[in-house]
């Protein structure tokens, strides 16, 4: 690491810490809609909460750049905990205001995972939120499941029974499998931007994602596609019957109020 990306590291880090003791009020949670294919017009029907970093000191800060970091330094449970609290509590406001059915997405790291109080922390945000447990779902990965798939099964299955929906995320990357899918006994699983974007433009891949999809939705769990660029691809995804969709086309993350506007107002996003 040279000198000037060393120092810029260690700006980051102090910011950051800076950041998360003020109660993290330089984050903000953004929404990315996602799209229920199941039902007429491809309505929303929720969103996937989204952290973004505006530093008062080093101005927009790019979340692959920060959330790695954060992980390394324990800061994303606090930062995760104000995500998870605030999507909670934008749900719950769409909900109050006629739109029962939208749900909310929070990625959970598996730092976040492996926190002794972690269903403590999940139940208390419930009971501070009063939102619906079935309208808030966590998105985790198979990582911790590697190391330690009997701790994950345990930890998944006592967040399952305070209401709360589980998703596995990044399906088709890492080791994801369906072996993986049997052990966590997921909602349903997110297939992942670049494995669907492999998918759109090359049939190997494409009779690949095509096969996975009904082996998935034969042990009873949905599958929501992500990283939909084009009409197209919303049409193909229509044919292998996928359940829900999220990405660029129907919408890049947005601020509440933006989200509301377009997304909550009960009309069709396409």
């Amino acid at each position: 690491m040279d000198a000037s990306s060393s120092s810029r590291r260690l700006d980051l880090e102090k910011n950051m810490r800076t950041a998360a003791m003020n109660a993290c009020t330089e984050f903000e949670v953004f929404y990315q809609p996602i799209i229920d294919v199941c039902q007429p017009g491809e309505p929303c029907c929720g969103a996937e909460a989204l952290i973004r970093w505006n530093s008062s000191a080093l101005g927009f800060v790019n979340p692959a750049d920060f959330i790695p970091l954060a992980e390394y330094l324990g800061l994303i449970n606090p930062i995760g905990e104000y995500v998870m609290r605030n999507a909670a509590l934008r749900c719950k406001y769409w909900n109050d205001m006629g739109h029962p059915e939208y749900h909310v997405n929070v990625n959970l790291s598996v730092v976040q995972l492996l926190q002794n109080d972690i269903v403590k922390k999940v139940a208390k945000v419930l009971e501070e939120t009063r939102i619906i447990p079935q309208n808030l779902t966590l998105e985790v990965t198979e990582s911790l499941a590697i190391n330690d798939m009997v701790r994950m099964k345990k930890i998944l299955s006592e967040i399952r029974n305070l209401g709360v929906r589980v998703a596995l995320d990044d399906f088709g990357t890492g080791y994801s499998n369906l072996h993986c899918i049997r052990d966590m006994n997921p909602s349903y699983v997110k297939m992942d931007r670049d494995f669907t974007a492999k998918a759109m433009n090359s049939n190997r891949d494409y009779e690949l994602y095509k096969n996975i999809i009904p082996m998935v939705h034969c042990i009873n769990v949905r599958i929501c596609a992500e990283g939909i660029e084009e009409k197209e691809w919303l049409l193909k995804m229509k044919e292998m019957k996928v359940d829900y969709l999220q990405g660029y086309y129907f919408g890049r993350p947005c601020g509440k109020e933006q989200f509301l506007q377009q997304y909550a107002s009960g009309i069709n996003v396409k």
